[in-house]
Parts: C-alpha cells; structure tokens; sequence
C-alpha cells in the first residue's frame, strides 16, 4: 500500500513527524500507525468479502504511511558459483559495483524530487543480512555456509567485509541526494530457539562488518537504526546495542523471549521497538484481538519510543472483518479511548 496517510481531524502531525517525534523518545500527538503493506493478492481476497477497493481500506480505518527504499544489495549478474577459497573473492568483489546506476530504483530523480516534498516516513534498507549476502537461498547452500563458518572463517569474514564496503558507498550514493528517517539492516538471523550463529561468531564475522555503514549513517544524521530479525534472537540484543542498533523490528517470534514487554522490562527505551503484535491473535477474532492489544501495548506506549505494527505479512487467510476490527482496536487505544 502506498496512499495511505493518517488523516484525523484533529491530527497535527504528519506521519513523518510523528515517526521521527517517537523514534527521538519524544512525545507526538499520537504514535505513528503504520500500513502493513497490504499486497494486491490480499486485496483480491477482500474484494469477494465486501471491499470495495484499496481506497475505501484507508477511509475506513486511520493509518499513517512508511515507504521503504530498496537498492539493489545483491551481486550483478547472479553468482551461480560462491567462493569456495579466497582467490575467488576478486569476482565476488567484481559483482558489487556500488555505482551501477542498475542499484537504484527505476525512475530514481523523479523519486528524489518527490521524496523531497513529503510527509511520510522514509526508511532505507542498507544490508540484507549475513545470510542472504552469503547466497543462502534453500538448505544446501546453508549447509555450505554454515560448514565454511568453521572450516573458512576468514572467507566468510572477507566477503562480509567486501559487502560490508560496497553496501556503505552505496548508501552513502542515496543520502547524498535524500533524507531518510531510518535505516534498515534485515537480518534473518534466528531460529525458534535461539540465533543460528553464536554471538561471538555473529560479532566476529557479522558486526565488524557493518562497521562502514554504521559511520555512513551517522555521517549523515540517520538517528534510528533498525534491526529487523525474524524468530528468536534474543542472545544477539545485547550486542547490536553496543555496536550501533537502537531499534528492533521483530518479525513472526512468537517466543516469550522475544516479547516486547519482557524486553522493554530489560533494555528500557535504549532499545526503540517497532511491530510487536501477534498477527495469530489478529486471526483469532475479536475476543483475542482485544487481548492481546489491551494487555500488550499500554505499558509500551506508556513508555514511549515504540511504534506498534503487526509482526509479519498480512495473507489472504486474514479475513477483512478481523483486520478491519484490529485497526480500529488499534486506532483506539493509540487514541486514548478504552
């Protein structure tokens, strides 16, 4: 979804500002209320269940806008052929061309002009994590990686570093020409129990090489850095504190570990929270709606810097009644009412 802007009569602030106002651990009108990104199939799926189209969805409940800007992170053409030893680095190094114009998005001064003139939030992905810049994309080539971590760690740890390089320039290339209001590194890390790699490991090999875009970033005034993770990696939080990341973005952990609460409870407001909301309990109806928004986000608004979101991608399994319930819900208690 792209048109969507919190439009209340009394609002008076925009998306961006509220986003921004929340991020700094200061007090907007009201915490921003993000879109989840609807996607057309799942609009598809509401029209036979008695939505008229996209634009009745953002009249009939409240949402502030985010947009996301996404470079292309991966090596140009495709490597069918990863590193297996260092001599072959050279041509790993040879795919990441930061100044490939290919690397931006289509139509890139029209954006930038536009960018310049708007009011909702901004948010750059810089790093795809060390998973997907390691080629992972089914089980043998994990298996492949997981095995070069203990046999080749200084392959592994070169190749981070030569993304590591390339993803710094090519950010650098975007804030050059635009504001963003917060970066993002994905990072794919955990499994249902704990993270895949250890924390000295992910330290080691992982956030040294982040190094050159966390000094981009702060070059450049990016205040909020953003650490999305999907299941449980707990173990890690620790860590990316120390090392630059102030925001954590959790997607589909549904561990007590990895609750909100629990962690505000433990890292105060140094750590900014973004979604949190169990979608299991969107799909569950009213009653476990009302739950798990009542129960869960009073004591993080209360405490500031957090903007609520779903924790994963809306499906077209989510029936428009239950969506539509827990946007008002949402909207309510974000609002103040009961």
């Amino acid at each position: 979804m792209q048109k969507g802007v919190h439009e209340g009569a009394k609002s008076s602030m925009t998306s961006r500002e509220r986003f921004l106002t929340t991020m700094r651990l200061e007090t907007p009108d009201q915490v921003p209320c993000f879109d989840e990104g609807i996607r057309p199939e799942v609009v598809s799926a509401w029209l036979a269940q008695g939505l008229s189209g996209e634009d009745e969805l953002f009249r009939m409940v409240p949402m502030d806008r985010k947009e996301t800007l996404d470079t292309d992170l991966y090596p140009i053409p495709d490597i069918t052929d990863w590193p297996k030893g260092m001599h072959q680095l050279d041509k790993f190094r040879e795919g990441l061309d930061p100044f490939d114009n290919k690397r931006l998005p289509k139509a890139w001064p029209k954006k930038v002009e536009a960018w310049h003139r708007r009011e909702h939030a901004l948010l750059l992905y810089v790093h795809e994590g060390f998973f997907l810049t390691m080629g992972v994309e089914d089980w043998k080539r994990f298996m492949d990686v997981m095995y070069l971590l203990v046999d080749e760690t200084d392959l592994v740890r070169q190749m981070m570093r030569i993304q590591g390089e390339f993803a710094a320039v090519l950010a650098q290339r975007v804030l050059q020409e635009v504001q963003i209001d917060a970066a993002i590194f994905s990072e794919p890390i955990g499994g249902n129990d704990q993270p895949l790699l250890s924390p000295a490991m992910y330290e080691d090999v992982v956030l040294t090489s982040y190094v050159p875009v966390f000094d981009v970033l702060r070059r450049h005034g990016v205040d909020t850095i953003i650490f999305q993770t999907y299941a449980n990696a707990r173990l890690l939080i620790p860590l990316i504190l120390e090392w630059g990341f102030n925001c954590l973005w959790s997607c589909e952990a549904e561990t007590e570990e990895m609750d909100y609460r629990n962690l505000r409870k433990e890292y105060g407001r140094d750590l900014r929270l973004m979604g949190g909301i169990d979608l299991d309990a969107v799909l569950g109806g009213k009653q476990a709606i009302d739950k798990e928004l009542t129960t869960k986000l009073p004591p993080l608004l209360e405490t500031g810097g957090y903007a609520p979101l779903a924790d994963g991608r809306v499906r077209e399994d989510m029936p428009l009644a239950n969506y539509l319930y827990y946007r008002k819900r949402l909207s309510e208690i974000v609002g103040g009412a009961p």
